[in-house]
């Protein structure tokens, strides 16, 4: 079982950019899918989550209203579309994975036991 993130790269300020998080040997079904990010000197931080089944999102205050998660089961992948990026989005993103059956409040590092390589997002102002 292999999470696989994509889709960074350096943008300018009020650009755009969805990164892909897609799950190998397995099925989304069973798992709360998020996406975290580490900026330089800084530590991680959840950014986003999704529960497929349920479709309950979590948003963090700094990316509310420009960042929206969604999830393609047919395809095991979730997706971050992060609209009117900022400078302080810069960061390496990674996409985690826990079980469904956790509380929706479960969205602390220990949670996720499988992670996938990090994507780095690089915002120039």
């Amino acid at each position: 079982v292999q999470l696989q993130a994509s889709g960074g790269g350096l943008v300018q300020a009020g650009d755009s950019l969805r990164l892909s998080c897609t799950l190998s040997g397995d099925s989304l079904g069973s798992y709360a899918v998020a996406w975290f990010r580490q900026a330089p000197g800084k530590d991680r931080e959840v950014v986003s989550a999704i529960t497929w089944y349920s479709g309950i999102t979590y948003y963090a205050d700094s990316v509310k209203g420009r960042f929206t998660i969604t999830s393609d089961n047919a395809k095991n992948t979730v997706y971050l579309q992060m609209n009117s990026l900022k400078p302080e989005d810069t960061a390496v993103y990674y996409c985690a994975k826990r079980p469904s059956t956790l509380g929706n409040n479960c969205l602390a590092e220990v949670f996720f036991g499988s992670w996938g390589q990090g994507t780095l997002v690089t915002v120039s102002s």
